[in-house]
């Protein structure tokens, strides 16, 4: 018969002791859930122990040590396990506590008894002092709970993970609260080491990535539930009134193994006390250590206040295998099994009449109670992400072993006599083997470590799924696969398959501070509030935003402009003058009636030529007015239609100058009429001055200088078609840019200045006592012009685009028709209606 090689699991078992007071029993409270763990390392030794082509002619067996998550506790079991074995059976294991000189520490003579490895334990504190031991003699330790970080920070401590690392796990919680856009949540964390980790390495990128923290609560050590001291029931009190009083709808509770039983706690408060709020529905996202589980006194409160949360899950594979096997688990069935009495007796709520004393109340066991009949909170028989950790531990520990031995099958001799192998390793030769790990499990899953000893694995997104009978459904929704071959493709989840809480409607719950700030709007932080708080501003002029929350607003591009909503920006129309518009019709019918009348009076001045009222005043000068008249009005044509380089460098100078020649020939006409008249004078000198040649050379001179400012204006910096898309909103206003601002007021200023000079001296010579006297139609005529001209500056200025050009176009057409109607008018009157006052001796007739 071939021995046995031990290999041993500490505190794979779970159990929370209670020692009363005032009594000399012991009550032990079982965490039922728990035990699956020592079923998955029975039945992975089970299937080893049938391989053939694993460990062939050698078998594994285990120990099994609970330590009542007490530290002297795991103390002992963990010297036990180096030690002289000892025979005490499970229910004399509480009695250890009294009992000395039971075992004789660093002394092992049975070989039977080989250890190889230690698995455990559940709680990232019993891993701890596990390790302080286990680390000394160089054991394998292979950790399947809660991991404590600083194992990580002494240098002989040696432990292998059987669950992925919690960087990867930080990283999904971070990724599913940014895919829900929760930015706004809660935080609760047991008070442990791995809590604060978690803030310290969490709370620089949740701040990176716009997540506030609406509170935090850490979790009291060490409650006991049925203790109900002054301050646990104000601690607890006070932690359902925040949850529940939150504008947070989501909770990160980062607990171990059996952080929710305290949750539940906390949530079962309202049943407790009445003064408390009403409770509302919250999204829970819990993490890989914790399993949805209930202490005995818990199994009849609601578990619906969990419903619909999000927990991330050791990935793991269910086991048909498994759930056959535990379907045979019975107390008659499990020899050897000193766990398995305790564990019926608070799972079926019934008793074992060999293990009471006294008159027994209640149900009997019979031993016969099925386990798949459980629910869900108290057992399971699908595996757990625990169990599946324990199963692959013990597969990992059997392949190490087993390359071992085909490496070093020297080392081993064979002793006939009594059919014992002797195995000369020592457990740290282990670790070489165990780094190099690598095989695919009986579910297909690939298992090895990594450079640190962590196992390549990921985590699943599951949706707890409760209902009113106690039992619940997980749903897998999402994974965080660290073999994904982009990063970006990592975390992944079906938001279609989540089912949550009745509280939000199935509608996905939104966690913010405040309401979302529409598009249209940006946000302004909240004085002494989280960047999470803000206030929504509206866009300013000139900006949108066209996605909710948006920090701020942005320009729109030159050409487009925003809407009314200032959420979108829309193209800007092309504003210019056109022929196709009402104003430009009108403009154009205007001048065209303009020039057609300059050319009637022409036409009727020409044939009218020999008349006195014509020949008065240098007819000649009067045929150059009339003219350049003529020539002024279709200029307006070029300030008509899309601007282009030819008529930008047209419009003003053409109009300037046949303006200039306008005002000059007025300006010639009333100093005419003025030393004509003080030509009749007896004596007078001006005789010589009255002619052809100073109305001629005024009007050369006058138009001239005009011409050479013009000319100066179009070498040095001349006019040119630009997009104006800054002066009106929604508009690209195409338009003429003058170039030179100087040479342009120059222009308008001298032309003014003519103006000006023509109104003062027509002004002066309104009185002489003509029957005819022209210099009072030139006096109105100018002070038309003057006053058109005048208007225009303030009203140019105060207008854009298209009516800054109709406004000049007015102008020029307003202050042409003045001059022809003030002075050409009466001069057509009487040459059509009054010829008989068209006479040399009416004209030159006084009046008195």
């Amino acid at each position: 018969m071939v021995p046995a090689l031990k290999m041993k699991i500490c505190s794979g078992y779970g159990i929370i002791s209670d020692i009363t007071t005032g009594a000399a029993s012991l009550r032990v409270i079982v965490v039922t859930k728990n035990y699956q763990h020592v079923l998955a390392l029975e039945f992975a030794i089970k299937e080893i122990n049938e391989n053939p082509f694993l460990l062939p002619n050698v078998t594994l067996g285990f120990h099994m040590y609970d330590i009542y998550s007490d530290a002297r506790l795991t103390y002992r079991a963990t010297m036990q396990l180096i030690s002289m074995k000892n025979r005490l059976t499970y229910r004399a294991t509480m009695q250890l506590i009294s009992m000395k000189n039971i075992f004789i520490p660093n002394y092992k003579c049975d070989l039977k008894d080989k250890l190889s490895a230690v698995i455990g334990g559940l709680h990232s504190e019993t891993s701890h002092l596990i390790a302080n031991i286990l680390g000394t003699y160089k054991i394998p330790q292979l950790l399947y709970g809660s991991t404590p970080e600083r194992m990580y920070k002494t240098e002989f401590l040696s432990p292998y993970r059987m669950v992925p690392d919690d960087a990867l796990q930080y990283l999904g919680i971070l990724q599913l609260l940014l895919h829900f856009k929760w930015i706004w949540i809660g935080f609760i964390a047991d008070d442990k080491d791995n809590g604060e980790m978690f803030l310290e390495l969490m709370l620089p990128l949740f701040s990176e990535s716009g997540i506030c923290l609406a509170f935090m609560e850490i979790c009291p050590e060490n409650v006991s539930f049925d203790d109900y001291k002054e301050d646990i029931i104000r601690k607890g009190s006070e932690m359902y009134e925040k949850i529940m009083t939150s504008a947070a709808n989501v909770f990160v509770f980062y607990g171990e193994a059996d952080s929710i039983i305290f949750l539940r706690w906390v949530l079962y408060f309202p049943e407790i006390e009445v003064n408390l709020c009403k409770p509302k529905g919250k999204v829970w996202i819990l993490t890989a250590q914790m399993e949805l589980k209930s202490l005995v006194f818990q199994w009849v409160w609601d578990i619906q206040v969990i419903h619909g949360a999000l927990s991330f899950a050791i990935h793991s594979k269910d086991l048909q295998q498994f759930k056959a096997y535990i379907q045979g688990r019975n107390p008659s069935s499990a020899t050897g099994d000193g766990l398995i009495i305790d564990f019926w007796e608070q799972a079926f709520r019934c008793v074992f009449p060999s293990t009471f004393q006294g008159q027994i109340e209640g149900d009997i066991c019979t031993g016969e109670e099925r386990l798949e009949s459980l629910l869900g909170p108290y057992f399971e028989i699908s595996m757990t992400g625990h169990s599946y950790s324990i199963y692959n531990a013990a597969y990992v520990v059997a392949h190490a072993l087993d390359a071992m031995f085909l490496s070093n099958a020297r080392a081993r001799t064979m002793m006939e006599g009594d059919r014992t192998i002797k195995l000369n390793y020592q457990p740290w030769q282990l670790h070489s083997f165990l780094r190099q790990v690598s095989f695919n499990n009986s579910a297909g899953d690939e298992i090895f470590f990594d450079q640190n000893g962590v196992v390549v694995a990921g985590f699943d997104v599951i949706n707890w799924i409760t209902f009113p009978n106690q039992s619940f459904a997980r749903v897998e929704v999402g994974r965080m696969d660290p073999k994904a071959p982009n990063p970006d493709q990592a975390f992944t989840i079906n938001n279609d398959a989540i089912v949550w809480h009745s509280w939000f409607n199935q509608a996905q719950p939104l966690s913010v501070c405040n309401d979302n700030c529409r598009s249209g709007y940006s946000k302004q932080k909240k004085e002494g509030k989280p960047f999470c708080c803000y206030d929504c501003i509206p866009c300013s002029e000139g900006k949108i935003s066209t996605l909710p929350d948006r920090a701020e607003c942005f320009q729109c591009q030159e050409n487009h402009y925003p809407n009314k909503d200032h959420n979108s920006c829309i193209p800007k129309s092309i504003d210019f003058l056109s022929y196709e518009e009402h104003i430009g019709i009108g403009l154009f019918l205007v001048m065209l009636t303009c020039s057609l009348i300059t050319a009637l009076i022409l036409g009727i001045f020409l044939k009218h030529h020999n008349t006195p009222i014509v020949k008065a005043n240098n007819r000649n000068l009067t045929y150059i007015l009339l003219i350049s008249l003529l020539l002024c009005f279709p200029c307006a044509l070029l300030f008509i239609g899309k601007p282009t380089q030819v008529t930008c460098l047209l419009r003003q100078t053409t109009f300037a100058i046949t303006f200039s020649v306008a005002v000059s020939c007025v300006l010639a006409k009333t100093m005419t009429v003025v030393l004509a008249f003080m030509a009749t004078n007896p004596g007078s000198r001006m005789k010589k001055w009255v002619g052809r040649k100073l109305t001629t050379s005024t009007v050369l001179c006058c138009s001239l200088i005009q011409a050479i400012i013009c000319a100066a204006w179009l070498t040095t910096s001349p006019p040119f078609p630009s997009v104006d898309t800054h002066s009106v909103p929604n508009e690209i206003l195409l338009q003429c840019n003058e170039g030179s601002g100087g040479m342009f007021y120059y222009v308008f200023g001298y032309l003014g200045f003519l103006a000006l000079a023509s109104f003062t001296v027509a002004f002066l010579a309104r009185k002489l006592p003509d029957s005819f006297n022209e210099a009072k139609f030139i006096t109105f005529s100018m002070l038309v012009f003057c006053s058109v001209w005048v208007s225009f500056v303030p009203t140019y200025l105060g207008t854009k685009g298209k009516y800054m050009v109709a406004v000049e176009i007015f102008s020029i057409l307003a202050s042409g028709a003045g001059l022809l109607g003030c002075i050409f008018f009466p001069k057509c009157y009487i040459m059509l209606l009054r010829p008989q006052l068209n006479t040399r001796e009416q004209l030159t007739r006084r009046n008195l």
